[in-house]
């Protein structure tokens, strides 16, 4: 099977600060916002957000790492922050790729069950495969493909990334 980059290191960039303004734009109001990353991608893919939103912006960001088993979505999830660190906190929900939603509609799920000012889902590849209600507010590419293909997002240790469809 073949690779297509269909996103560069440089573009990764350069979508990573547009959604890091956007997200500033929404919370420029708060003192803090948590930025809870989906494991592992998701996580990598906020703590990229959460620097260069440091850089931007005075925002206090706190980050959490969602624990959730994608191939039983249903099953408990776990956070690295307890649910009082985010309570009454505006949240973004951070996932590399938005496929078919299942993931992203679990996690939201399991936010709901605490009060929070302001909740918002961010993604990097919005693939339009939805079998759930569920959509990226931040989004760094939408991208309608085929069932068959498949997205993958590589963050390596050297801060190279790309997004390859294949």
């Amino acid at each position: 099977m073949s690779k297509n980059i269909i996103l560069t290191n440089q573009e990764i960039e350069h979508k990573i600060k547009r959604i890091a303004y956007q997200i500033y734009e929404t919370f420029v109001d708060e003192k803090e916002v948590v930025l809870a990353g989906i494991a592992s991608n998701g996580y990598l893919f906020a703590e990229k957000i959460a620097t260069e939103l440091k850089s931007i912006s005075t925002l206090e960001v706190l980050l959490c790492e969602v624990q959730i088993n994608k191939q039983q979505p249903e099953l408990p999830i776990t956070t690295s922050l307890s649910k009082e660190a985010y309570a009454n906190k505006g949240l973004i929900l951070i996932d590399d790729v938005l496929n078919s939603g299942t993931t992203l509609i679990y996690a939201v799920r399991h936010f709901l069950d605490v009060p929070l000012k302001k909740f918002k889902t961010a993604v990097l590849v919005d693939r339009n495969h939805k079998k759930y209600p569920v959509k990226a507010d931040f989004k760094g590419i939408s991208l309608s493909t085929s069932l068959l293909e498949h997205v993958q997002v590589v963050f390596d240790e050297n801060n190279n990334s790309y997004a390859y469809l294949s």
